[in-house]
């Protein structure tokens, strides 16, 4: 059985190491963006909106109640022609206030559907940026012992298969024919 490697291009191995860097510094804040845009939309419709309706309302009830004693007042005074006027604003108040709870019941409808769907699918994408944030960087760390230990064995094998050099000798040095002999006296 052979005990040699058979790397081809360490080139290659840091190419791959170099685009994983590049994928992983832009993933992850991919993956936190994404994240903090269902928090943006979730603490929209939790507070912005449902305090918009809510105020919205108070208002249209108000608005009904000022319609409603202005019909009655019409009422008591007996005169058709107001007391049309002031059915006919209450009729408009009370779709008014029907309008804004229908609203609010249908913003609390969209925040239920938005936590029911969007909690399964945040779960995958922490996972995934858990992943990157740990496996995939110790994956990189891996790949930069991999590269260092892969030159050092290249260089190993240069220096083995390269000839030793001759050294060069001085005009006093020992004779050509025996390099190992000791110069004569």
């Amino acid at each position: 059985m052979e005990q040699r490697a058979q790397v081809t291009s360490v080139e290659a191995i840091e190419a791959f190491r170099s685009c994983l860097i590049v994928y992983l510094s832009k993933a992850r804040p991919t993956l936190e963006e994404v994240t903090n845009e269902v928090l943006r939309t979730r603490n929209w419709l939790q507070n912005d909106q449902r305090v918009h309706w809510e105020k919205e309302i108070k208002l249209k009830r108000r608005d009904l109640e000022q319609a409603e004693a202005e019909l009655f007042s019409a009422r008591l005074s007996k005169v058709s022609q107001s007391y049309a006027l002031q059915q006919m604003a209450a009729q408009r108040a009370q779709r008014a206030v029907q309008h804004a709870e229908d609203k609010l019941r249908l913003l609390k409808k969209w925040d239920r559907e938005l936590e029911n769907r969007s909690e399964p699918l945040l779960k995958l994408v922490e996972q995934l940026h858990g992943y990157l944030s740990t496996d995939m960087v110790r994956a990189s760390a891996f790949l930069t012992e991999m590269i260092k230990t892969l030159q050092a064995y290249a260089e190993v094998q240069m220096r083995g298969a390269a000839p030793a050099p001759v050294p060069a000798t001085a005009p006093d040095g020992p004779s050509e024919s025996n390099p190992t002999e000791p110069p004569p006296s």
